[in-house]
């Protein structure tokens, strides 16, 4: 029996420990975590109401939506608008190769050609030494471009009168027709602007010869195709005397308007003299 006292009181202890065990109010979820935390290779990790709840603290990072963070874009500033250069405007331009001296009279009513010789020459020798204004030389340089002319009447045509304007050293020089009045103009502007050298004109629809020394324009020449003719410096050999049918001679230098030189400027008469060339206003032009 004294062996069986001491067997009996332990059973008794662990009785009283089990019944204890089972009777202890169940501990808290978060006492348990804080007192007692279960190694993580032994048990799930426990989540609580508390640890869901937005007030109780952040949420885990495997349950944190993304964050996106607003990238701000750069303002596009629009490049100001390019203003386009305007267009040149035309503006008044005029040349003119006269000096003093240069005119010369037709010293008979037929030698006009040899006289408009004598007149180119002296508007391209500008330095006033070497004046062509002799008789004997106008009457040569007429019989010279009466050589060199056909179907011309007997006398000097403005093939001819071309002709010896190159072979005594102002040319080159050939004959044109022009259809129209304006770009007949606008050709004889623009090959004196070119050339610095004068263009003949078939004066009376191919009986008289005129020289164009110079113009007045609206626009130069050299910079706008399109520009037009205001007014032209012409040189009649005729003058004083003029024509009956045709009207007076203009003074040696005289500006012109258009419209005054179409009263004797005209389309040239194919009777006159026979050529190639079709109908229009004949110049004898530098080229």
């Amino acid at each position: 029996m004294t062996g069986a006292q001491p067997r009996f009181q332990a059973w008794l202890v662990v009785v009283l420990a089990t019944l204890l065990t089972a009777c202890a109010p169940p501990v808290g979820i978060d006492e348990a975590v804080t007192t007692s935390p279960v190694p993580a290779s032994t048990a799930p990790p426990v989540v609580s109401e508390a640890t869901l709840s937005p007030q109780q603290g952040a949420a885990p990072t495997a349950m944190t939506a993304p964050t996106v963070t607003a990238v701000p874009t750069e303002t596009s500033v629009p490049s100001p608008t390019s203003v386009p250069t305007p267009a040149p405007v035309p503006q008044a331009f005029a040349l003119n190769l006269y000096q003093e001296g240069d005119f010369v009279p037709q010293y008979t009513f037929d030698w006009c050609v040899g006289a408009s010789i004598q007149m180119a020459h002296n508007l391209i020798d500008d330095t006033g030494g070497g004046t062509w204004t002799d008789s004997a030389q106008q009457n040569e340089l007429w019989e010279m471009a009466r050589a060199r002319s056909s179907n011309s009447f007997n006398g000097a045509n403005p093939f001819g009168w071309a002709k010896v304007l190159t072979e005594v050293g102002m040319g080159p020089y050939e004959v044109v027709s022009i259809a129209g009045y304006e770009e007949a103009l606008q050709t004889a502007a623009r090959a004196i602007a070119n050339t610095g050298r004068p263009v003949g004109l078939v004066m009376w629809s191919g009986r008289h010869a005129w020289v164009m020394s110079g113009f007045e324009s609206l626009g130069d020449p050299g910079k706008f195709p399109e520009f037009s003719v205001t007014g032209i410096h012409v040189l009649d050999p005729l003058y004083p005397h003029g024509s009956g049918q045709w009207g007076p001679s203009p003074t040696p230098n005289s500006l012109v308007t258009p419209e005054q030189l179409a009263t004797q400027f005209v389309v040239r008469e194919p009777r006159r003299w026979s050529s190639d060339l079709p109908a229009g206003y004949l110049l004898v032009l530098p080229k």
